[in-house]
């Protein structure tokens, strides 16, 4: 996936933004770099890249707002938030915007890469080649090689995470996961503390668009001291 795999850099300091570009093209990505939101935007419309890295701190507006205005306009690649902000608001913040992930400066290279590896591999590798294509979890059928949830005729308006972390629920009706088991299998690298607090983000934003009453949830079900579940 590397060789073809555009990645777009949203960056306002040139020289971090050089160095990540660098880093990751001799590991064989086609990258590019935009210094403010507005133009990663248009250029992200434009050009449709496979998955993003967006600083939060932009010359023009909050790296926060212009995710949210990327999912909006119906972007659904991988986005991977650049930040030097350690409070856990912050990192909530971006997740509740449409982020997939993040990661705090300063990182080194491979831990990137490791990331951004991981994403590119669960948003156009694995899914694409699953046996079955259709699955099934309540009323909602799911289409991998699509990568659609559906209602009736509505498309449900998933992140690629959001999407992932569905399927990996459905295809394990039934079990009680933790969020241990769940950072591993859909986000693809060891939790953390921090990490495990980002499931609890995602299952509130999936509950959101799936469930029918999101405050009483009877799809997916908390399992108080392990994780979820997804109702058999």
């Amino acid at each position: 996936m590397e060789v073809h795999s555009q990645i777009l850099i949203i960056e306002d300091d040139p020289a971090v933004a050089r160095s990540l570009q660098d880093g990751l093209q001799r590991y064989g990505f086609q990258v590019d770099w935009k210094i403010s939101g507005g133009a990663g935007l248009e250029y992200a419309r434009l050009n449709n890249p496979h998955l993003i890295l967006l600083d939060v701190r932009l010359p023009d507006g909050s790296g926060f707002d212009f995710c949210r205005q990327m999912r909006t306009s119906g972007l659904r690649q991988p986005i991977i938030m650049l930040t030097v902000q350690k409070e856990e608001m912050d990192k909530v913040l971006g997740l509740e915007m449409g982020a997939d992930d993040y990661i705090t400066k300063p990182f080194s290279l491979r831990e990137l890469v490791s990331r951004v590896r991981a994403h590119l591999r669960r948003a156009y590798g694995e899914l694409s080649n699953a046996e079955s294509n259709l699955l099934f979890a309540g009323d909602l059928v799911i289409d991998q090689l699509r990568g659609q949830a559906l209602r009736g005729e509505q498309t449900l308006n998933l992140t690629p995470i959001e999407f992932r972390l569905l399927v990996y629920l459905v295809t394990h009706r039934g079990q009680a996961l933790s969020r241990s088991q769940i950072i591993e299998a859909v986000w693809g690298y060891m939790p953390d503390l921090e990490s495990e607090r980002t499931v609890n983000v995602h299952i509130r934003r999936l509950r959101e668009k799936v469930e029918l009453d999101p405050s009483h949830p009877r799809l997916i079900l908390t399992i108080p001291g392990i994780g979820y579940r997804l109702i058999d």
